[in-house]
Formats: C-alpha cells, structure tokens, sequence
C-alpha cells in the first residue's frame, strides 16, 4: 500500500511538472508571440493597407498563430473561430466580404460592430483573401477594402490580445491547479496531463486528414482549392509549424527527450522539402501527389511516436481516442 501511494504521489508530481513545462516553454509564450505579431500587423496595416506592404508580416502572423491556434481548451475552446475560421465548406467567407465590400458596410468604422460581424469575414482567412486572392487583392489605399484590411486587423490584434490575457491570467492557473480544493475543471494533475496530450494527437490527426487530406480528395480527384491558406502558399508552411509545435509540446509534457518522435519528425520534414507546391495547387499531377501523400503519411508517423513515447508511460494505449479527451 505504501509503494503504490508513494508511486502515485511520484507520477501526480510528474504529471504536474509536465503541465508546468508545456504551459511555461510552449502555450503561454506561444500566444504572447502571436498577440504581439498581431498588434504589429495591425500597426503595419495602419501605415500602408495594400498587400505589397502586407504579405510579408502576414506571413509571420500565419506562422505566429499556426503554432498555438490548434489548442481547443479554455478560452481557446469557442473563442477561435473569429481568428481562424476554416474549413469554410461553403464559401461563406467570399460571399460576406463581397456583400461587406459592394455594400461599403460601415462596421468598418466601429470595433464594437466589427467584434459582431459574421466570423467568415473576420480573422486569418478574411484577411488571406483580400490580400491574395484576384477578386479582392487588387483595391487602392483609400478605398473601402483598405479601410476593411485595416479594420480587421485592428479587429485581429484586439482578439489576440484577449486571448493572450486569458490564458496568462486564468487558465494557465487552471491547468497549473489541477486536483487542487476549489478546481473543478480538472480534479488531478492527471486530468490536466492528459488535457494536453489530447490537444497534441487532436492536432496532429487535423493536419494527416484535413490540412492535408482535404485537397488530395479522391485518388482520381484532387481538391486543391481545397486547402488550407493556398491563395498565400501558406498550406505547407502550416502543416510544417503544426508539427513542429505539436512535437515541442509533447517533449514539454514528457520532461525529457522523445528520440523516436524527433526521428519522426525529421521524416517528416525530409518528405515535406520535396513537395514542389507550397499551396498544393499541383496536385492534380500524379507525381507531386504523391509527395503531398508521403507528407501526409509522416505526419501520422509522428503523432504515432508520441503515442508510444508519451501515452504509453501514462497508461494511454495507442488505440486511445483523442477526440474522447479520456
């Protein structure tokens, strides 16, 4: 009875310490770099709008965002998807800033009526088709997509912003909390361990069947148009970030180095330099199809790795379904 007390003790301890790193070296300062790079889009989008001025720091906002923006917990649990709104089945996010832009809407003019504007038209993927894509890209400083350029990244960094204060000063406190008197979200420091650990599989599986599975669509009929962020060629660099970030997380949880998942990890970026399209937009070719397929096959080698390097010592068994949370 004693060694088992003591052995629980000893993992709860663990377990705890890992949240602490996961929080401290990857989530907390992840959203502070990405409220940070967007209150400075925000101030470049102030000075000049047009895209020329534009597509280099969009990038860095994307990239900011790709590495913290798959984390579902929290106040990131409902509050994404004005940041990040995608996939977008139905196209909602044309049709609204078409309607926005053809109507000069003065919600531009307001934060407070830009905070209620339809979440296809506010965020990432509003601003990625009006600075990339032909039916918008091609407006002049001054005109009313400026002004709504400008306006929603305003709306953006006010966002991020939120976002960043709450984790920093409530929810990192949760996690950090976990079995304490008075947590009701977590009732061990177990509880929060595996919180996390299902964030990085939940993740990882987005990125294997959507980010990359979504545009190769059927074997005989790709869906390039399909994929994440391609208008700026950002699908590839994307998928690059999730897994980057996913493995620095799952070495934050563990408390040590992961040898099988950075081996992974490292196929996986082999596979993803030989993709000859960052926006997967020749893929209907059979060959670069193919490299595109081989990406998507490594990434699942890597949240496979971490099954067996982190799960497996918490006693979460390779068929554990990350979408349960248990």
């Amino acid at each position: 009875m004693i060694r088992t007390t003591l052995a629980a003790i000893v993992f709860a301890t663990s377990a705890q310490a890992g949240v602490n790193e996961a929080l401290d070296e990857v989530i907390l300062p992840g959203f502070a770099n990405f409220a940070a790079t967007a209150t400075e889009f925000a101030e470049t989008a102030q000075d000049s709008c047009l895209p020329a001025n534009l597509v280099a720091p969009f990038d860095g906002l994307m990239q900011a965002w790709m590495r913290v923006g798959d984390i579902k917990m929290g106040p990131s649990e409902h509050g994404t998807l004005s940041i990040a709104f995608w996939p977008d089945t139905r196209g909602f996010t044309p049709k609204t800033l078409a309607e926005l832009i053809a109507d000069e809407d003065p919600v531009v003019d307001d934060p407070a009526d830009m905070a209620e504007l339809s979440i296809a038209a506010r965020g990432l993927f509003a601003l990625d088709m009006l600075l990339f894509d032909p039916q918008f890209a091609g407006y002049e400083a001054g005109g009313y997509t400026c002004r709504l350029v400008t306006a929603l990244a305003d709306d953006l960094a006010r966002q991020a912003t939120a976002l960043d204060a709450a984790w920093r000063t409530d929810f990192a406190d949760v996690l950090r909390s976990a079995g304490a008197d008075g947590n009701a979200t977590y009732l061990s420091p177990d509880e929060a361990t595996r919180a996390i650990y299902t964030q990085i599989l939940t993740s990882l599986e987005f990125t294997a069947d959507t980010r990359l599975g979504r545009p190769l669509g059927e074997i005989d009929r790709a869906r390039p148009a399909r994929a994440e962020a391609w208008r700026s060629g950002r699908s590839l660099p994307n998928v690059i970030a999730v897994a980057q970030a996913n493995v620095a997380m799952a070495e934050a949880l563990a408390g040590h180095d992961l040898p099988q998942t950075q081996a992974a990890l490292d196929s996986f970026l082999d596979a993803a330099s030989k993709v000859t399209d960052p926006g997967f937009q020749d893929i209907d070719d059979p060959m670069n199809r193919l490299l595109v397929e081989i990406t998507e096959q490594r990434v699942d080698a890597v949240r496979q790795a971490i099954e067996v390097e982190v799960g497996a010592p918490m006693g979460l068994t390779p068929g554990f379904n990350s979408s349960d949370g248990d």
